[in-house]
């Protein structure tokens, strides 16, 4: 019989007290764990708007009394209590018979869901879809019912990946790739989760996903739902939201994420983190808003793991980051490339003793050339004086005062308007996502001021505290000195004039890449530069934006350039 990989099935919460045992293993634990005080569950979790328990729970059945190295079966001997809640605990064991650590799920056989347990454990088994892990044994012995599963010890919990930071594009990308793929294949068999947190998908070593705990985490707290491929469905937009963000996307904490601000509503993850990718942003959206199309492109909303992965697999593919390979050594040249390999190398020569010459001006002639220096040397200071006497007693000339020629006064010429061949929103990293509506920018320079181009809206006036600014880059077509910018906002806004440098073929791709020439805040701005600037592009850079109409967003109705 070929031994199956070990892997832990997850019924925990996650969301807050820790399991009864010290977690050795994060990966491994079952994370049966829920709060002791339901109260203090996350009100807001996907799974708990659609979920009811069923009649006749009794939260109060005390879990069997077993104890480290007790035997089921004369085969699985508990090694480790990761949960004891609810009627029922988890373990960490070992199956004696193939040698391999397991999980166990205990119940007394008269708990009330125990028959609940049995039928979804056997269902969960006949599926055999490698990418849930699996459900090895569902026995009902000794008045006693268990469930063995497969314990992965070399797998990671999203809980603990999202701890250190949200996922890069590629990684979310794959994460709700695989996971609604997984589900939508259980729920053709008729299987549902409900109970889809972070803790019950695992990375694995290989970069896999793997689902833990199907039909079985529901079951063991009798959690039911009128909708359940809605429920995942949500869960895992959930899932998506808080592996782009960090965040969980409802106002409470959950799972070591802090939920969003109180009272902005489900706003999309690329207006609650810079820098995310747009197409996944959306994906969350509209697994997660079910009651209705995403704001940004209307588009439907995904109500069954079908849908979603359909909609996943019709966006373009999500590229992994570029490997980062070291900087190579410094080029040595060997002798054999130098030419010198197989010659030989010469030897030192050895030096004979050269004599010493005398002194130069010890000689008959170093002495004749001593008087002729020093002969040379009283004529020059003879006539030096004899210049310097002369030059003293020479009267100064009259000063003359120079006659200065009248000029006529020049007036500067008036600044003209410089027409603006084309204009680009300018959103860059890091912070921005690429675009600030682009399909707007031609209103700010159209010549009516009726039409605006805008930013997104922000939940603060800089910008959310996501990025330094947006702005936008104006092509005058070719480089013209630049004089004065005149700005035209809705409302009060801090903004900046930059400029490219002399000769740039091309607008710069970052803000640092231009020249800040001018800044200043107000409605109506006719901003002069310190001195005219020769360039073709300038970048119009909003760095605070105004509250208007209770929306925080800028809006700029015209630009004009002079020159």
């Amino acid at each position: 019989m070929a031994e199956r990989s070990t892997a832990a099935v997850d019924v925990a919460d996650n969301s807050g007290d820790d399991p009864l045992t010290a977690q050795a293993d994060t990966a491994a634990t079952d994370g049966v764990a829920e709060e002791r005080k339901t109260s203090e569950a996350p009100s807001a979790a996907p799974e708990q708007k659609a979920v009811e328990r069923k009649n006749g729970e009794q939260s109060s059945l005390a879990p069997p009394e077993l104890h480290s190295g007790h035997k089921l079966a004369r085969r699985y001997r508990l090694e480790e209590c990761v949960t004891r809640l609810d009627g029922f605990s988890s373990w960490r064991a070992v199956d004696e018979k193939l040698r391999r650590a397991v999980g166990v799920h205990l119940l007394p056989a008269d708990h009330p869901r125990a028959r609940s347990v049995l039928a979804a454990a056997r269902s969960a088994a006949l599926l055999g879809d490698p990418r849930f892990v699996q459900v090895l044994d569902a026995v009902e012995e000794n008045d006693l019912v268990y469930v063995v599963h497969e314990w992965l010890p070399d797998a990671t919990e999203l809980t603990a990946l999202l701890a250190d930071g949200p996922l890069q594009a590629h990684e979310a990308y794959q994460l709700v790739s695989q996971v609604s793929q997984a589900m939508a294949a259980a729920h053709r068999e008729g299987l549902a989760h409900l109970r889809l947190t972070p803790s019950a998908v695992l990375r694995s070593s290989t970069g896999q996903y793997r689902i833990r705990g199907l039909a079985v985490n529901a079951a063991l707290r009798g959690i039911t739902a009128d909708r359940p491929q809605r429920t995942d469905t949500e869960a895992i937009g959930a899932l998506l939201y808080a592996a782009l963000t960090q965040r969980w996307p409802y106002e409470s904490d959950a799972y070591g994420l802090s939920g969003l601000p109180k009272g902005v509503g489900l706003i999309p993850p690329d207006q609650v983190r810079a820098g995310v990718h747009r197409g996944l942003s959306e994906i969350a959206m509209r697994a997660l808003a079910n009651d209705g199309a995403t704001a940004s492109r209307q588009e439907p909303p995904c109500t069954t793991p079908d849908e979603l992965a359909k909609a996943v697999a019709a966006m373009p593919r999500v590229k992994p980051p570029e490997p980062e390979f070291p900087a190579p050594a410094e080029y040595q040249r060997t002798t054999y490339q130098q030419g010198t390999y197989g010659r030989p190398q010469p030897r030192p020569v050895v030096t004979q003793p050269v004599p010493v010459p005398p002194a130069p001006l010890e000689s008959r002639t170093g002495k004749a050339l001593k008087w002729a220096v020093g002969a040379l040397l009283i004529a020059a200071l003879g006539l030096g004086s004899w210049q310097i006497a002369d030059r003293l007693l020479k009267p100064e000339p009259k000063e003359e005062t120079p006659v200065v020629q009248p000029t006529t006064d020049e007036k500067p010429a008036p600044p003209k308007p410089i027409t603006i061949q084309s204009a680009d929103d300018f959103d860059p990293l890091p912070g921005g996502n690429g675009e600030e509506y682009p399909e707007a920018v031609k209103n700010a320079h159209d010549g009516d001021p009726g039409t605006v181009w805008h930013t997104k809206n922000y939940t603060t006036t800089h910008f959310g505290n996501l990025k330094a600014g947006v702005g936008i880059v104006l092509d005058l077509g070719s480089e013209q000195k630049l004089s004065s910018v005149d700005l035209s906002f809705v409302g009060r806004t801090s903004v900046e004039i930059r400029t490219a440098p002399e000769g740039a073929s091309s607008a710069p791709s970052t803000a640092d890449g231009f020249t800040t020439q001018v800044s200043d805040a107000g409605d109506d701005l006719k901003l002069k530069l310190p001195k005219p600037v020769t360039t073709r592009y300038v970048l119009v850079w909003l760095t605070e934006l105004p509250l208007t109409d209770g929306q925080i967003r800028g809006q700029l109705s015209e630009v004009k350039v002079m020159g």
